[in-house]
């Protein structure tokens, strides 16, 4: 082709700029609940063939949780194809997340019609589910106390003030129990009757993510500066004013993840922010402080989702006018974030009759955390660069082995395809353990996680 026509020209600019939507210092603002909604939908009718609104819920107060959905086929699971989502605003007072991901929005929607590349290959090849505000009723509480004011807890919880963070079901209990008998690794059965000991938020995104097959994800606070990732509860009984890492059985691959923000971020790698030094800009949670019940950790017990936590600004309610300066801080880590999601080895699960299966657990020797394929056979399995035996089950069908070697770049496929068992070895292994292990009560911690 060879010839920069005035179009493509632009184009590459635009990539390489990362245009500001319709540009200018005024258009960042802080948004009110019906500024956000207006915002958003602003988007979908500017990019209406690549975009979906949906609600997952209503807060306690009636707001509405939406998410604005980014796809080339919205509103459709395309097997293969890994879902992504971004949560914000999860502590209402913590605004920087709410306000970057309405950017972020309008980012996508513009850099895709000015024909960017990597932009227009990133929604051809996921499906991006971003949600801006998780506590639309909170955020309210703190707005109307507004920037200059804004106390430390002021808004951070729900309009019932319960941290929406300390309110997911404690998996972490039964994971270090399971660990120390042999059993499950994944998705941890709910305790009973856990959709009264939550709220209406934590149900809605407890509720979103068993609809929704999400591999990769991220969950943005402010008050520090950092990525965090799990564990964020220690194994260990606290001893006091001593912090312990838990590490993951994904341990370095959850580093890889938050040094991938880290380093992407202008200043979030330097280690020195907010008073605080994290080497490389990231830490495990739990070496931090410990915290139970919170949403990053139960979607790694829960799912076949990794999610980790970032802390992206020291003030948590800043003026609009600081705003510009966060987006054009975070705007290629969130980029290089969501480009994650497609490294690793993904494929589909079928029978001797090529009809997917759904649910069947896929293990990687030495890495006990399975994961599971989706309703339409497809699975998706987040590594790193190196050799892996990789296994494939299901109830009533022969486990099938494969060798497979994953590079830096996209994610390997891998297809298998199991027999179905004969008779008599129809009894599948089924790992039991007590749904409820009671957790010591820890004192309520109130970082900014």
């Amino acid at each position: 082709e060879g010839r920069w026509t005035l179009p493509r020209l632009g184009a590459l600019l635009l990539g390489l700029m990362g245009t500001l939507v319709s540009g200018t210092e005024s258009d960042f603002q802080h948004h009110r609940y019906e500024e956000l909604v207006r915002a958003l939908f602003a988007v979908q009718s500017e990019c209406p063939y690549i975009t979906r609104i949906y609600s997952i819920g209503r807060s306690v107060e009636g707001r509405h949780l939406y998410v604005l959905e980014f796809s080339d086929n919205p509103g459709i699971h395309e097997a293969l194809e890994p879902e992504f989502k971004y949560v914000g605003n999860m502590h209402g007072n913590e605004v920087v997340g709410r306000e970057l991901l309405i950017k972020f929005s309008q980012f996508l929607c513009e850099e895709y019609r000015a024909g960017n590349e990597r932009i227009m290959r990133l929604i051809h090849d996921t499906r991006i589910h971003i949600l801006p505000s998780m506590n639309p009723d909170g955020y309210e509480v703190a707005a109307r106390q507004g920037p200059e004011f804004n106390g430390y807890l002021v808004g951070r919880g729900n309009s019932r003030e319960i941290d929406l963070n300390r309110n997911f079901p404690d998996l972490n209990a039964l994971m270090y129990y399971y660990e120390k008998t042999n059993g499950r690794n994944h998705h941890l059965p709910l305790p009973d009757n856990w959709e009264q000991q939550v709220e209406p938020e934590t149900l809605a995104v407890i509720k979103w993510m068993q609809n929704y097959n999400f591999i990769l994800s991220a969950n943005l606070h402010g008050g520090a500066v950092v990525a965090n990732y799990p564990f964020d509860k220690s194994r260990d009984p606290r001893i006091r004013g001593r912090t312990t890492y838990a590490a993951t059985p994904d341990d370095k691959i959850f580093k890889k993840l938050a040094r991938t923000y880290s380093y992407a971020h202008s200043w979030m790698h330097k280690g020195w922010n907010c008073g605080d030094f994290f080497d490389e800009g990231i830490t495990n949670g739990a070496s931090w402080y410990s915290l139970s019940k919170g949403m990053q950790d139960f979607n790694y017990l829960y799912t076949n989702c990794f999610e980790i936590t970032l802390e992206l600004s020291c003030d948590k309610f800043p003026p609009a006018s600081s705003l510009p300066r966060e987006w054009l801080g975070n705007r290629e880590a969130l980029v290089s974030y969501l480009e994650q999601v497609h490294h690793g080895i993904k494929g589909m699960v079928y029978d001797e009759n090529n009809n997917p299966i759904a649910n069947a657990e896929i293990s990687v020797a030495g890495i006990s955390h399975d994961v599971t394929s989706g309703v339409d056979g497809d699975y998706f399995r987040l590594l790193l660069p190196g050799t892996y035996t990789v296994t494939a089950s299901a109830p009533g069908h022969v486990p099938s082995t494969s060798t497979v070697t994953v590079g830096p770049a996209e994610a390997i496929q891998l297809y298998f395809y199991l027999k179905t068992a004969p008779k008599q070895n129809l009894n599948v292994k089924h790992h039991h353990g007590k749904k409820n292990i009671s957790s010591t009560k820890v004192p309520l911690n109130l970082g900014p996680r």
